[in-house]
């Protein structure tokens, strides 16, 4: 078990990482299981237990890693299935690498089963369908969004749903433990470090073996899913751009289109989620110095009210909000945002807010 992380992001003079604490023993026993669900709710949907009056122990720690997100959990034993594919507002479209330091945790997808240990490392596709359990355990786990990385999107790809039980996959799971013991020592300038270095160890460790590599080539649809979304990418500035644009591209058919992205809860869903992205990289940027409106209209947003109307559903705060907030650290992305959310709402925030 990894000591108790005190005072993170709170060192005297000096803007650390910003993290953020979850624990279930703070409140009635009878409200623990609910208030873990929750928390939770934005990428698993947990099983409930046969008599959660008695309580249920869980503890996250999350740290805001600018372009990826951290986490500390402890928990019960518990089963859980995931958003991707059927839940009304698309589920966050990262990845997952998790290691765990006890326990066991087992994954069954339409494709196929895998469990894994303690220093293993598993990788997980949130917006894929999956369901799962897990026994009392400990675990660390990297969120990684797609665009974080060509080269990574292409090795976690051939990767997901698989264990990494290799040398290589122990020696990340190694570097996860010394993150989560020296992240309260790094200041915000070393983020960026961090996240390079990340990268670079995630491609040294988690690159797939020749099987693995033959088998995703012949996986047709995620190879059309990832020349979809690169497309959606190269056009996000062009209002006229949809469906319709992207499947002549593609040259498929629309309802092989509607297929691909009904995980994410539709085409125009996704087009108009990658843009509101954009748009927020865009205003937290403190070298960025355009206008609202300006941001809105390079997005892909003919219309600013339309516009604010789908950044506030999105984010919780309007375009105007977030341009103007007090901050006084790096700006990344509003941390004021997740400090003024109750505990189990944060972790969903900060998901929905990464962007590589």
């Amino acid at each position: 078990m990894l000591p108790e992380i005190v005072g993170a992001g709170r060192l005297p003079g000096i803007w650390c990482v910003p993290s953020f604490t979850f624990d279930t023993r703070e409140l009635p026993a009878e409200s623990q299981f609910e208030a873990w669900r929750k928390s939770f709710s934005p990428i698993l949907t947990l099983t409930k237990p046969d008599d959660s009056s008695i309580g249920f122990r869980g503890k996250q720690v999350i740290w805001d890693l600018g372009c990826l997100a951290f986490s500390q959990i402890e928990t019960d034993a518990m089963t859980f299935a995931s958003e991707g594919g059927r839940a009304r507002r698309a589920p966050p479209d990262h990845w997952t690498m998790t290691s765990l330091l006890y326990g066991r945790m087992g994954t069954v997808t339409p494709h196929g089963s895998f469990e894994g240990q303690a220093g293993e490392v598993q990788i997980h596709s949130l917006c894929r369908p999956f369901e799962g359990w897990s026994t009392k355990s400990e675990m660390l786990t990297l969120y990684i969004p797609r665009d974080f990385s060509a080269e990574v999107t292409q090795v976690l790809a051939a990767s997901e749903f698989s264990t990494i039980n290799t040398g290589m996959g122990r020696l990340f799971s190694d570097y996860l433990l010394a993150l989560a013991k020296r992240l309260s020592m790094v200041n915000a300038a070393g983020v960026p470090g961090l996240a390079a270095a990340t990268r670079a160890m995630i491609l040294a460790c988690a690159m797939p073996s020749g099987e693995q590599l033959r088998d995703a080539k012949g996986q047709t649809g995620t190879i059309m899913l990832e020349r979809a979304r690169c497309c959606v990418q190269r056009n996000l500035s062009d209002p006229s751009f949809g469906a319709d644009r992207l499947r002549d591209e593609l040259g498929i058919s629309r309802t092989h289109l509607y297929r691909l992205f009904e995980q994410f809860g539709g085409v125009l869903r996704y087009i108009q989620r990658r843009r509101l992205l954009e748009a927020h990289s865009a205003l937290t940027d403190p070298n960025d110095h355009r206008r609202v409106t300006e941001v809105a209209k390079q997005s892909g947003f003919g219309n600013g009210s339309e516009f604010s109307r789908a950044f506030k559903h999105e984010f919780g705060y309007t375009p105007t909000e977030l341009k103007t907030g007090i901050w006084t650290g790096p700006r990344s992305r509003p941390t004021l945002a997740l400090t003024d959310a109750v505990p189990e709402e944060r972790f969903g925030l900060l998901l929905r807010k990464l962007h590589g």
